[in-house]
């Protein structure tokens, strides 16, 4: 089992959208075991999948109280895909991981689901809070998308010393250029200096997906959105190899 933690401190640079996609194609082509566990309070990761979550405040509970996770999980329409779904209780999550002092609470959530699962995808929100903390102790490799503007490089080295500083063992980082748009100048200067980087590009398909709450690999599986996402997800597993 390894988990994935698609992580930002920067809101509206893709991040929701890349852990939908990613979890789309470790279920339906890498035909893994998956969940989707959604922690930010907006919800967007089961919207995307047509999975409202449930009436009442119960995302937070299952840190509050022990409770096995695994209750709230729900079915997707994909095959191996589940999503453990947010709700506005999470909003809340700072304070009540601060009270009941488990630092590794996250991660011990997820050893404890590793033999229902290949793969965790976490949805973060973008914070710099006790719950990026318990992320990055939890994960195996976090995902970083950004957005090319002067802001990225600084975004980044933030959740770099975020890494530094909250975790023993470090998680390798894999930054990630979104919503890359090649007709723009600054756009073309970041992906000559980062070509390595896996890279989303700017494209309507992508908003469709949201309209269609379906996955770009599977509603548009010839797109180049969704060969960057495919080669996105080769990327990540090599680095879980290595």
């Amino acid at each position: 089992m390894a988990v994935i933690a698609v992580y930002s401190v920067k809101g509206g640079v893709g991040k929701t959208t890349i852990a939908a996609n990613l979890a789309w194609f470790s279920a339906a082509v890498s035909r893994r075991r998956t969940l989707l566990w959604d922690l930010d309070a907006a919800g967007g990761a089961g919207f995307l999948f047509g999975v409202e979550p449930r009436a009442g405040r119960e995302a937070q509970s299952i840190f509050d109280r022990d409770a096995d996770p695994a209750r709230l999980i729900r079915k997707t329409g994909i095959d191996r895909l589940d999503l453990l779904p947010a709700d506005e209780s999470l909003r809340q999550l700072d304070s009540v991981l601060a009270r009941i002092g488990k630092k590794r609470r996250l991660a011990k959530m997820t050893e404890a689901l590793s033999k229902r699962y290949d793969r965790i995808i976490l949805d973060c929100p973008p914070v710099l809070s006790e719950v990026s903390a318990q992320v990055v102790r939890a994960a195996d490799v976090v995902i970083v998308p950004l957005p090319p503007s002067p802001l990225s490089a600084r975004a980044l080295e933030m959740v770099a010393h975020e890494i530094r500083t909250q975790s023993k063992v470090q998680p390798p980082i894999l930054p990630v250029l979104s919503m890359l748009d090649l007709r723009r100048n600054l756009h073309r200067e970041a992906r000559t200096a980062n070509p390595t980087w896996p890279a989303i590009p700017q494209a309507s398909v992508v908003e469709q997906g949201a309209v269609l709450q379906r996955a770009v690999g599977d509603f548009a599986p010839t797109s180049p959105a969704a060969r960057a996402f495919a080669q996105l997800w080769t990327a990540i597993e090599r680095k879980l190899a290595g």
